[in-house]
């Protein structure tokens, strides 16, 4: 076999074939390395005699649709300039790879658009090898993400097992680059994240997050001078469980005769209103639901209000707003309305910290919508190390994988 197709096709560079056969459906090729080109692994000296030789297998990148193993002839070589009796240097793989290479690059680009089991199938090799492949072109690509340059970040939490394991992500939010994946969730989950921002220098402005007490004193902790941004859509959801338990109440209270004009209108409830403008039969339902119960009609104007919040065009405009709604909260005296509140009332600065930095956690809520796909096709990942990866990646159309 030509040496210029071995080294273009295979990317074997100073090897000579000796021997082409086919076995067991594969093309094998019986390689070593020309005599003229041995060195010594230590030293790099020419002056070597052999001393024994062992046979290694490599996987290769295929021929069609034919899997290539290399059997390689690897010459012990003992060298005359410094002594050392070493196995000669293999260029085309690394330590104790059975892959050169050239077929690693092959199954990255096939991961770009195929999943590890079907590249595994494709290539015969296990799902294993498959894996540890990808993970070490991501380990050298992703890990440790660069901080310094970081100045709105969102943080979050999403449950890998549902009420058993929990990971905690940091993002970018002008670019949408998760930096960060914590083990658990609430201040520990963060703590290596806060270390390694304070070595990289980073001027954090601003940071998004839920109404987590944890989550705020962390940050009030770690960066006092950034601005802290409760997430908006955590306010409207938290008003909206709020109405529903209303909801729930007035049903459970509701007369027998009465229980059919509630039933049904959890999501006439939680829908925003100029969504039911075009439905009359909708309307009228909810209408009918709103007039049987007093503290149901309160919640739900309120939780209509609660939108208006952040659609004010100037920040005075939104407090006036936020203020009235507080006082209008309190006076219907439900104890639930009263409870929000208290909570917006509490964390009324950060909710209106928006208008200084419209940011919010919705970002990683469209992350957390790929990282389900992600564990969906993995079916759960056994090694954590290699799913961080895989979330570091998320971010990068380019090279990440497809799964």
């Amino acid at each position: 076999m030509h040496t210029s197709f071995m080294y273009q096709a295979l990317g074997l560079r100073d090897q000579e074939c000796t021997r082409t056969r086919y076995e067991d459906n594969m093309i094998k090729l019986e390689i070593k390395t020309r005599e003229d080109k041995l060195r010594c692994a230590h030293c790099g000296g020419r002056h070597v005699v052999h001393d024994g030789k062992t046979v290694r297998e490599f996987r290769c990148i295929p021929i069609g649709s034919k899997p290539i193993i290399l059997v390689k002839t690897v010459v012990r070589l003992k060298c005359k300039d410094c002594g050392k009796e070493l196995d000669e240097a293999i260029h085309f793989s690394t330590g104790k790879r059975r892959y050169t290479h050239k077929f690693e690059r092959y199954v990255c680009e096939l991961s770009s658009v195929m999943t590890i089991k079907d590249v595994a199938t494709l290539l015969r090799v296990s799902w294993d090898t498959v894996k540890d492949i990808q993970k070490r072109y991501l380990y050298r690509r992703y890990n440790c993400p660069d901080l310094s340059g970081l100045k709105h970040i969102g943080i979050d939490e999403f449950a890998v097992q549902k009420g058993h394991v929990y990971k905690t992500i940091v993002v970018n939010l002008d670019n949408g680059q998760i930096m960060y994946v914590g083990d658990g969730k609430g201040a520990e989950s963060l703590k290596k994240f806060w270390r390694r921002l304070k070595k990289s220098g980073a001027k954090v402005e601003a940071v998004a997050t839920d109404l987590s007490a944890a989550y705020i004193s962390a940050v009030r902790e770690n960066l006092p001078d950034a601005v802290q941004v409760y997430d908006h859509f955590h306010v409207i959801k938290l008003m909206n469980d709020t109405l529903d338990q209303i909801r729930r109440n007035a049903y459970a209270r509701a007369k027998d005769e009465d229980k059919d004009f509630i039933k049904g209108t959890r999501w006439l409830l939680l829908m925003n209103g100029e969504r039911l403008k075009d439905s009359e039969k909708a309307q009228a339902k909810l209408r009918e639901a709103l007039q049987m119960n007093m503290p149901l009609m309160k919640a739900y104007y309120l939780k209509e209000a609660l939108h208006e919040i952040w659609n004010r065009a100037f920040k005075p405009e939104a407090e006036v707003l936020i203020n009235e709604w507080i006082a209008q909260a309190k006076a219907t005296k439900v104890r639930l309305l009263r409870k929000m509140a208290e909570t917006v009332e509490k964390h009324r600065n950060g909710i209106l910290a928006w208008y200084d930095f419209s940011i919010s956690t919705g970002k990683l809520e469209g992350i957390n919508n790929k990282i389900k796909v992600l564990k969906r096709k993995a079916y759960g990942y056994r090694d954590d190390k290699f799913f961080e990866l895989k979330l570091l990646s998320l971010h990068d159309p380019i090279y990440a994988f497809a799964g």
